[in-house]
């Protein structure tokens, strides 16, 4: 017995016990199945060879007798047909416009099922589960070819919420029976094919060679887009956040974003643009190619309704932008629709080689309905070339089709042939409807092709010859759809024609005009009325900081909050302790510890109505269990988070401990700061050398965004860091990539050693009147150092200091000056005092990019006679020994540090301690 017979004999089973459930209480079951047994009664009693008759199915004194194990096998047959095509008629489905199948046998022939052709004539009580009736076998297997083995291949039935599951059904058999759409429908149609089709040629005529990553093969993408927008604002969308990467992308950006022909043709024609933000002359704006640039626009509906627009910038690292747009649309539902996910709608565009093949794209799918990550839903869709680069899908994928990443969370999948404009259109409806009605992913794989190579100037032949010799011949999508549209006496056919001559000359006169005109202007991604404020920051704004203080008697309100826990709550003995002992340093000492003072710049900034959100994967305790922002119930698990509890009517801290991604999570927090001027987005890692696993995001966006792009971000990233003999993988952040990766100001790099300074770097995140990221090594066994605590009146007064000088040697006879950052000041600062060394100064660097070069020459200054030295932790081919000499020059100071390496730090803790211990004695030698 095959697979298949084994499942419509399980049906059989399970109608039979349902029958005899029936004819004991028909209301004891559902009421789909009592119209499907009252239908089968009827057919026995009254049906062929029924009549009620003892020679017939019936009984003499006409009751319905009991139903005969033959149709009961051949109705149970029928309704595993029925759900075979629900479950594998995509298998079937006509998708692919080039005729290619999917290599899989469907299994869904009527001998599949133990029926014949005899059987068509039938009438099955199992159509009630289709068409809502009784129905012969003919018209049922009808409706099912119809609805599923179409041009779009609908797969759900592994999605195993009922009532989506439930709804989706209902949808794809009726609907999808009924579709057509209207008149003003398929003129729209029509117009939106011919500007994509018309732009591409016009584009391909003019500037022949140059790369554009043409839409040409899936330009039924530009009306599937239009549909999508307009249908959801018309379900109540107010904003849509598209990612993509770059092919197709100019096509969207003129024909959906509204983005000027004359900007696009200029870009081509080779015109620079002018800048329109005048940056400070010590900022460097390098700009990016034409399709990786972001773009914002108001767009209007056909029914009048008003959507804003804003397409992501992307660089050519595929499917990168896929967190930071769920990040941004995450932020806007939080701090703009109050937490309604339907006023906005993320929409990912994809490549099916890229779906398949990056990792990035799983991470994001995993986190789709996460409470920190959740946005309500995306609409991917995925412009289905069929080939990579130059790699055929069967070598690019293990899975069938590139979208079963969607089967991790049970989002639809709608399989749709490009070359069908209508079946799109139908298709990106229902994604709509969907998504709005569930908050759940869905995904279109619109099958298509690609009608050039990977660009322009490629030649796919070499590498797919029979694939190109037909898409050679193959019409593109707008002659085929005229075509159906004139068949069918629809549509005049000098409808198409008069539109394709227009737009040809609107195209014309736009070069022309190019050619003639100024330079253009940039404008880069528009965001809210927030960054509109706001300005670009430059040299003279890291002379010395800003003013950061917070009075005397906030922090009081705020250190109540953090040592009080609401009545009847139930902590753990060691937070107990955690509380008495923050208590007693500020009552008897005056003081406060990192952890206390970190909480305490949270808390200050929710006081003034700013947002701050942390994630990170142990954030709420911290990684080294300092934090401890959010306290648990020991008896109940019930949460408490102290720093939401200051006062009524303050803003909420969110802090999340995050999903085991560091790649997703990073470009998610990005998206999210980018998003909100006022907001402190932090992302922890939970060692930070594993900010390796976002090193795209970082390279791409944290680093080069206001340089490429225009765009402003103050996203704050931590990232432990330290020696302690924990080896490689624990040891080390990484400082000499994040120093390798400063210039133009673009960034902030830091590693601090008081609470004072945490507390006010936090703050003047968002007290600059611009934004910049911050990078800070943040410390690990430093944070329970008894020396590394900050009076109260740090706090009060001043703000952060870059340079910290120091207070204990005396001047007139130091020697030796050592200049460092971080965790090893302590190291140096318990040899100095040990051994009363007052001849050895110790300055230490807070701040290392923008590096504060006149606060550390007034320091050095104070020290005229002394040899100055670098001293770092790090091997000396790491951390930041390379940045400080190139900023310093050669010649200046000299470096201790371990010897190259090309390993962070080693494995034993023994090794460790004797690199440590010779470092130290070398820097008081």
């Amino acid at each position: 017995m095959d697979q298949y017979s084994y499942i419509a004999n399980a049906d059989v089973d399970y109608i039979s016990e349902l029958y005899d459930q029936y004819q004991q209480d028909p209301a004891s079951v559902d009421t789909s199945w009592q119209n499907f047994f009252k239908g089968y009664d009827f057919s026995l009693l009254y049906g062929e060879n029924g009549a009620g008759t003892p020679n017939g199915n019936g009984s003499a004194n006409g009751q319905a007798k009991p139903a005969d194990a033959g149709m009961i096998a051949k109705e149970g047959s029928v309704l595993s047909l029925i759900k075979a095509y629900r479950s594998r008629g995509h298998l079937l489905a006509k998708t692919n416009p080039l005729g290619y199948d999917r290599g899989v046998e469907a299994r869904l022939t009527l001998a599949d099922y133990k029926l014949s052709e005899k059987d068509l004539d039938t009438v099955f009580e199992a159509g009630h589960f289709l068409l809502g009736r009784a129905a012969t076998l003919r018209e049922i297997m009808a409706a099912l070819e119809k609805v599923y083995a179409g041009k779009i291949g609908f797969e759900y039935m592994y999605v195993r919420n009922m009532p989506e599951k439930e709804w989706l059904r209902n949808q794809i058999e009726k609907a999808a029976l009924v579709f057509d759409p209207t008149k003003e429908e398929k003129e729209r149609v029509l117009k939106k094919l011919n500007e994509a089709v018309t732009f591409e040629q016009f584009l391909h005529t003019k500037f022949l060679g140059q790369k554009r990553f043409s839409l040409e093969g899936g330009e039924s993408t530009i009306p599937a887009l239009d549909t999508i927008i307009n249908h959801s604002a018309d379900q109540g969308v107010k904003e849509v956040m598209i990612g993509m990467a770059h092919r197709g992308r100019l096509n969207v950006l003129v024909n959906i974003m509204h983005k000027s022909y004359d900007e696009i043709i200029s870009g081509f024609v080779g015109q620079v643009p002018e800048i329109e933000e005048d940056l400070p002359d010590d900022i460097n704006f390098g700009g990016d190619v034409k399709y990786h640039l972001g773009y914002s626009s108001l767009h209007v509906t056909p029914s009048g309704k008003e959507v804003s627009l804003k397409l992501a910038p992307n660089p050519s690292h595929l499917e990168t932008v896929n967190p930071v747009v769920e990040g941004f649309v995450r932020s806007r539902a939080d701090g703009i629709f109050d937490g309604d996910y339907d006023k906005v709608l993320p929409i990912l565009i994809h490549g099916d080689a890229a779906v398949a093949g990056q990792g990035i794209v799983y991470e994001v799918t995993q986190m789709a309905k996460l409470p920190a990550y959740t946005t309500g839903g995306t609409i991917h869709f995925v412009i289905n070339n069929q080939i990579g680069f130059t790699t055929d899908s069967v070598e690019g994928r293990s899975a069938i089709y590139c979208t079963d990443i969607a089967k991790i969370i049970d989002a639809p999948v709608f399989h749709v042939n490009g070359d069908d404009p209508e079946a799109v259109m139908f298709a990106s409806k229902m994604a709509v409807e969907y998504r709005q009605e569930f908050n759940q992913d869905v995904f279109i794989n619109m099958m298509c092709y690609r009608r050039w190579g990977h660009n322009e100037s490629d030649e796919p032949a070499f590498t797919q010859p029979t694939m190109y010799s037909q898409i050679k011949l193959h019409k593109n999508v707008l002659e085929l759809y005229n075509e159906e549209l004139v068949s069918r006496g629809k549509v005049d056919a000098q409808l198409a024609k008069r539109m394709e001559s227009e737009f040809k000359q609107f195209l014309q006169d736009r070069l022309d005009g190019v050619k003639q005109a100024e330079a253009p202007t940039f404008h880069p991604l528009k965001l809210d009325e927030d960054w509109k404020a706001l300005r670009y920051g430059s040299a003279e704004d890291f002379e010395q900081s800003p003013a950061t203080g917070v009075s005397r008697e906030i922090l009081d309100e705020i250190f109540k909050a953090l040592t009080t826990l609401p009545e009847g709550f139930k902590p753990l003995k060691q937070i107990d302790k955690l509380i008495t002992d923050r208590k007693k340093l500020l009552a008897e000492n005056g003081q406060v510890n990192w952890a206390t003072a970190e909480l305490m710049a949270y808390g200050s900034l929710l006081l003034e109505g700013k947002t701050v959100r942390m994630t990170g994967q142990d954030v709420q305790r911290g990684t080294f269990s300092h934090r401890h922002a959010v306290l648990h119930d020991s008896e109940n698990n019930s949460t408490y988070t102290q720093v939401n509890h200051i006062r009524e009517g303050q803003e909420q801290m969110d802090i999340y401990n995050s999903l085991l991604s560091e790649y997703g999570v990073l470009g998610f927090e990005f998206g999210y700061a980018m998003a909100n001027a006022h907001a402190l987005v932090i992302w922890e890692a939970q060692f930070g050398d594993f900010a390796n696993g976002a090193q795209i995001i970082i390279d791409q966006f944290v680093s080069s965004c206001e340089s490429k792009w225009g765009l402003q971000n103050g996203l704050v990233m931590l990232l432990p860091h330290g020696y302690e003999g924990q080896g490689p993988e624990h040891s080390n952040a990484r400082p000499e990539r994040f120093l390798q990766l400063c210039g133009d100001y673009n960034m902030v790099v830091a590693n601090l050693t008081t609470p004072a300074n945490i507390f006010h770097i936090m703050r003047r995140q968002l007290t600059w009147d611009f934004r910049k990221p911050l990078v800070i090594m943040s410390p690990k066994s430093m944070l329970r150092h008894p020396l590394n605590v900050s009076p109260i009146e740090d706090l009060v007064n001043g703000g952060f200091r870059e340079v910290i000088g120091d207070p204990y040697a005396d001047p007139k006879k130091v020697k030796k000056v050592l200049l460092c950052t971080g965790k090893v000041y302590y190291d140096l600062l318990e040899k100095q005092q040990k051994d009363g060394r007052k001849d050895v100064a110790i300055v230490r660097v807070e701040q290392l990019h923008p590096l504060p070069l006149k606060q550390i020459q007034a320091e050095l200054a104070k020290y005229a006679k002394a040899r100055i030295y670098w001293v770092q932790e790090e091997p000396k081919n790491m951390g930041y020994w390379s940045f400080i000499l190139r900023e310093f020059g050669c010649g200046q100071l000299d470096v201790i540090s371990r010897k190259t390496s090309a390993s962070p730090a080693t494995g034993f803790l023994k090794t460790h301690s004797e690199e440590q211990a010779a470092l130290i004695q070398e820097a008081f030698a």
